[in-house]
């Protein structure tokens, strides 16, 4: 029973626009990843927004994600890890979830096979922190037992990666370059939208 932290806090400075909101198969980057992941067979997904992103709160309401669903991060200027504690730390889930995903939300890209892999690999390994690899490094998203990802409201660490060295992680190797992809600049996106077959027409 997995739930997923799905990350919309960030400013896409870079990207120009609001990168969740550009379009994708048919939908936005963000309504794309909503269903891929109940797709996927996640019991609860959380969405972790800033502090009063009209823009994004309309996206989701558009898609009829749930408001209960929706974890406010009031500092989102400190990072991803403030997002992710935000979403550790949070009250609304439910609970007989055992593991969480820890999902980028510039990843619409990812091959189905890749995050069905990761999934069956860490039910394989389901006390241990699962992580996708490719070519050696190591890569989103993150799955972790219930356990450490409530160790992760209260932790001191500054980044996610920090909190994971402290402990053993296991890697999923696959060869799925879009791993190594992140969507920040234009080029990034048209870059994605060929790994995945589209176009944006």
């Amino acid at each position: 029973m997995f739930g997923v932290l799905l990350l919309a806090a960030g400013r896409s400075s870079r990207m120009g626009q609001p990168k969740l909101l550009l379009p994708w198969a048919g939908t936005s980057i963000l309504g794309h990843l909503l269903h891929q992941w109940r797709t996927l067979g996640a019991r609860q997904i959380a969405v972790v927004c800033a502090n009063r992103d009209d823009t994004l709160g309309a996206e989701l309401s558009r898609l009829c994600f749930a408001a209960e669903n929706i974890i406010e991060n009031p500092m989102p200027e400190r990072g991803m890890f403030s997002s992710i504690q935000c979403g550790a730390g949070w009250r609304g889930w439910v609970p007989d979830l055992t593991h969480w995903a820890i999902v980028l939300g510039d990843q619409p890209h990812l091959r189905l096979e890749t995050l069905t892999g990761l999934l069956a690999f860490a039910a394989n390994h389901s006390g241990q922190v699962c992580q996708p690899a490719y070519r050696g490094k190591a890569a989103h998203p993150v799955v972790l037992p219930k356990p450490v990802f409530q160790a992760l409201a209260t932790s001191q660490a500054e980044t996610l990666k920090e909190f994971l060295s402290a402990g053993e992680v296991c890697r999923f190797d696959c060869e799925d370059s879009g791993l190594e992809l992140d969507l920040d600049r234009p080029e990034d996106y048209q870059r994605a939208l060929a790994l995945a077959g589209l176009t944006t027409r």
